[in-house]
């Protein structure tokens, strides 16, 4: 299990009865979560006292009901040692925009820090070795807010960032300029993640890594459907064709339930990694439940399992 535990500026205080009570920056938020199916008590003051609760609807959905909450506010992280390049006073913290938004999220998953940790040094590594017309090109797919887009880019690649949602992509913006990254190269771009990919064969581009994180159902901007185990397979097939002779990584997310970390494992073998030597892992992603505050007796001792990641490192 890789456990995102490196965070000041969240945690997951408590978990219980399908919610969990967290803390982003200076503000606690309870939202829903289906992997909490026990029933635990409640201790945190947090439950009672806190900047918002997002409720679920029967129809599907739901609402936010705020309490001294701002429209959106930043929160850090910082990457482990030697893991960005081109910072003369050390490691910087990367900033992230948070907003109360539909379908309960903030703009943000914590738990894929994680996978930040594992593919930066690998970046940083390959970006010192390299001449500076020789960049190492990552391409991020189903990009969201731009999290894995703003640390490959502290880390020294440069990053095409494509999805579908335009309101999307012009958050992963505003996380790549308060994160201090305005200078540096990238591409971000609205469009069908297939048919970008495609569109990139014909051109003849490749990339040295690649980042997937798509969504379990959706659709492109022309109404096009995407459901993750009908269409995975066929992707991960077509990005064969857009990888470099000598890539570095490939990571693959999901949060959908029935795609098991042996099955993501898998697809990986089959697909981008075949006749390629590097060395293939999957697991689940968490977040430690920490427990953590004033007249809080004690931390539940349990981590909150929050999906899965399969990642290829290339050898060299």
């Amino acid at each position: 299990m890789w456990i995102s535990d490196r965070w000041t500026d969240y945690e997951v205080l408590e978990c219980s009865g399908g919610e969990k009570l967290e803390r982003w920056g200076s503000y606690l938020l309870v939202r829903p979560d289906p992997q909490v199916i026990w029933d635990s008590p409640r201790t945190h003051a947090g439950w009672n006292h806190n900047n918002g609760v997002y409720h679920r609807s029967d129809k599907g959905g739901g609402n936010w009901e705020l309490h001294d909450l701002p429209q959106e506010w930043d929160i850090t992280w910082t990457p482990v040692p030697g893991a960005v390049t081109g910072s003369a006073n050390g490691d910087p913290q990367l900033v992230f925009r948070l907003k109360p938004f539909q379908f309960k999220h903030t703009g943000l998953f914590p738990e894929q820090a994680a996978n930040w940790d594992w593919f930066m040094p690998i970046i940083a590594r390959e970006a010192a070795r390299r001449e500076e017309n020789d960049p190492v090109r990552v391409l991020n797919l189903f990009a969201y807010t731009g999290g894995a887009t703003v640390a490959a880019a502290a880390a020294g690649a440069h990053v095409t960032h494509v999805d579908a949602a335009k309101g999307m992509v012009g958050w992963a913006k505003e996380n790549f300029a308060v994160s201090g990254l305005a200078e540096r190269p990238a591409r971000f771009l609205v469009d069908d993640c297939v048919k970008f990919v495609q569109r990139e064969i014909r051109r003849g581009k490749t990339y040295d890594a690649v980042i997937l994180d798509p969504p379990s159902y959706g659709r492109g901007p022309g109404g096009e459907v995407w459901k993750l185990e009908d269409a995975i397979y066929g992707l991960l097939t077509l990005l064969k064709d857009v990888v470099s002779d000598r890539p570095l990584f490939f990571l693959l997310n999901s949060y959908t339930t029935g795609l098991q970390p042996l099955v993501m494992k898998d697809l990986m073998a089959l697909t981008l990694a075949s006749g390629r030597n590097g060395t293939i892992e999957a697991d689940e992603l968490a977040l430690p439940v920490t427990g953590t505050a004033e007249n809080d007796p004690a931390p539940q001792n349990i981590a909150l399992p929050c999906g899965a990641s399969a990642r290829w490192c290339g050898e060299g």
